[in-house]
């Protein structure tokens, strides 16, 4: 394995790849529930045979892609696409398989009561509606042991005057700090944003500063959820992970990518490159533990829902690797000295770098197939869910 890297321009001759290996061992990437089910765009959603129909069958799947995988042993639920009777059953059925409940998600955006907005709708009943909701899914955190309540708001308007901006954020901060003073003492607020989508005007939490913004407000159990397909095209996401890490105020990712919108394509597919970017901002943060849920949020609509989520943690895997490879002290000299192009030629080295070998070889040593995609379609698991999930009412968010 060794003689693979030795190309690499580095102050020493070879990386520090028992060190490199270890990270990557513990390296745990959470998939999202809704990821298996039936989605689409809002023209049209095409259901697959074998999609779950129950909470319990997203979970089944999701221990699959872990099982296969070996560093994903955590699933996002959403509330209330999720919503069953006993979610400490629920906690138990994923323990028993082999994985934990992640974070939990909240709905806010396809009630009829949320056209004007949830929490920063200018009617009090429905802010309170919507407010109970966040305070709903803390008592449900608290039954699954999860730590993270994400919350992403569709709220805005779409028409200068509709409503007024300033109120607008008024009221957010108001739900916000509700939410917050209901969070037990280990768990913490992700607070997502998005650029544009559904409201075209204005957005209430549209980028990464009104998120860090009021989580700065709000105290330090809230943490700024960076969704890398949610930004203007071009947008530099890797000084994001960098101001917020340096800051202390990242707490996730949601991984999937775009061409040209909220596309929510498999992490990598879009721009491997960019993602390497951002996972050497991770590892120069040394931010690759606990502390960061990196998790995925990708709508997998003509493409088969497991395979899909598998190739996307392969690919984050990947961009970690290569990120881990980077000669940070030749890098350092390099950009002391003004140099540079010696300091791209230290970036570039390590993403041209064929990590696949590494990771192959790091799953053998765990008793994984080194080719977990193949492993899948060999396993027969696709073939047993559409034969066992047929009939029924498939989950779907029902565009």
């Amino acid at each position: 394995m060794l003689k693979r890297f030795k190309h690499l321009r580095r102050s020493t001759d070879v990386p520090d790849l028992t060190a490199v290996k270890q990270a990557l061992r513990e390296q745990r990437i959470e998939t999202p529930s809704w990821a298996y089910a039936n989605s689409g765009t809002r023209f049209k959603v095409f259901g697959q045979p074998g999609v779950p129909r129950t909470p319990e069958e997203k979970i089944a799947d999701a221990a699959t892609v872990h099982r296969f995988t070996g560093v994903a042993p955590t699933v996002a639920l959403h509330i209330p696409w999720d919503r069953v009777d006993d979610y400490a059953a629920l906690s138990k059925y994923a323990r028993d398989l082999g994985v934990e409940i992640g974070a939990i998600n909240t709905n806010v955006f396809q009630d009829e009561d949320y056209k004007l907005g949830s929490v920063t709708n200018p009617d009090p009943r429905i802010r309170r509606k919507a407010t109970d909701h966040l305070v709903d899914a803390v008592s449900i955190m608290d039954e699954t042991g999860s730590r993270d309540l994400k919350l992403w708001f569709s709220d805005g308007i779409n028409y200068p005057g509709q409503d007024d901006l300033r109120d607008r954020q008024d009221r957010l901060a108001a739900a916000l700090r509700v939410a917050y003073d209901r969070l037990g003492p280990d768990q913490r607020i992700l607070l997502e944003y998005k650029l544009f989508e559904p409201a075209f005007y204005a957005t209430d939490v549209p980028d990464w500063g009104t998120s860090y913004a009021h989580c700065l407000e709000l105290g330090d159990k809230a943490t700024v959820c960076i969704d890398t397909g949610h930004h203007a095209p071009g947008t530099n996401i890797e000084f994001i992970v960098a101001f917020l890490l340096r800051a202390g105020k990242l707490g996730a990712f949601d991984f999937n990518s775009r061409f040209y919108a909220d596309d929510d394509l498999m992490a990598g597919a879009a721009d491997p490159f960019q993602l390497f970017r951002i996972m050497y901002e991770i590892v120069r943060g040394d931010a690759l533990g606990p502390g960061i849920a990196f998790m995925l949020d990708q709508c997998h609509n003509i493409e088969a829902k497991i395979p899909a989520i598998i190739r996307s943690v392969m690919n984050i895997q990947e961009a970690t690797a290569k990120a881990l490879l980077v000669d940070r002290d030749a890098l350092r000299t390099a950009q002391r000295e003004g140099d540079v192009l010696a300091a791209n030629a230290v970036l570039m080295d390590a993403y041209n770098t064929d990590v696949r070998p590494l990771l192959a070889e790091l799953r053998e040593d765990a008793g994984l197939d080194p080719d977990p995609v193949a492993a899948y379609h060999r396993s027969g698991y696709q073939q047993q869910i559409v034969a066992d999930r047929a009939g029924g009412a498939q989950a779907g968010w029902g565009a």
